[in-house]
């Protein structure tokens, strides 16, 4: 019986590990601006999207992205980063923080600021930079260095006092061909056909009337 609930938890073990809370990351603000938890980033893009953080202290911002494989039951994304806002918060002088959280289970983000940054990032810009901006790379194909990426550039536009570019648009999606024929060809093609059936009947019924006739 023992061994049998050893087995089991050996196996819930490893699952449990990759579960990731507030508990799992340092009380004081990382000097790394990345913090790739979840190994979604290569060498480069991790080095990239560090510089691109980095240099939004231009703007007085202290950003951090951080990547995780999946949330403890019962934790949101923005939960987690409301937790690390106000724990590193407390240990840094400045308010103006600005943490970017993706996760990879769900392909989710979110985007949480610090005080600071309230006049000029509101929730609504920050809700649909997350959902929207770093959504639909996410969702298509899973690129996570492009998905930060596009956040980064769409914030920094709006920390600049240039008008908010607004979401990704989708593109339309071209139809498929099909073989199959639309309602409006096969009323064309119908229309068709009994022109040429008049115009068959049309010629027949005289030449028959005149073979009849002149027998």
């Amino acid at each position: 019986m023992i061994s049998s609930v050893l087995a089991l938890l050996a196996l819930i073990a490893p699952g449990a590990a990759l579960a990731t809370g507030p508990q799992d990351f340092p009380e004081q603000l990382p000097a790394s601006h990345v913090l790739d938890q979840a190994d979604l980033l290569s060498r480069a893009a991790n080095t990239e999207l560090n510089q691109r953080l980095e240099s939004l202290n231009d703007q007085r911002v202290d950003a951090r992205l951080i990547t995780l494989r999946r949330l403890d039951y019962g934790t949101s994304l923005e939960s987690l980063g409301s937790s690390l806002l106000e724990r590193w918060q407390s240990s840094e002088p400045s308010d103006r923080l600005l943490l970017l959280l993706i996760e990879s289970q769900n392909n989710s983000a979110a985007i949480v600021a610090g005080d600071g940054l309230e006049g000029e990032l509101s929730d609504t810009l920050l809700s649909s930079t997350a959902i929207s901006t770093m959504g639909l790379p996410l969702r298509e194909g899973a690129r996570y260095r492009q998905a930060s990426l596009d956040a980064l550039t769409r914030l920094t536009t709006v920390l600049n006092g240039e008008e908010d570019p607004g979401p990704p648009q989708l593109l339309e999606r071209m139809p498929l061909e099909t073989n199959i024929p639309t309602k409006e060809e096969t009323a064309s093609s119908n229309a068709f056909l009994w022109v040429v059936v008049l115009l068959v009947v049309g010629t027949l019924v005289p030449m028959i009337t005149w073979w009849v006739f002149s027998r």
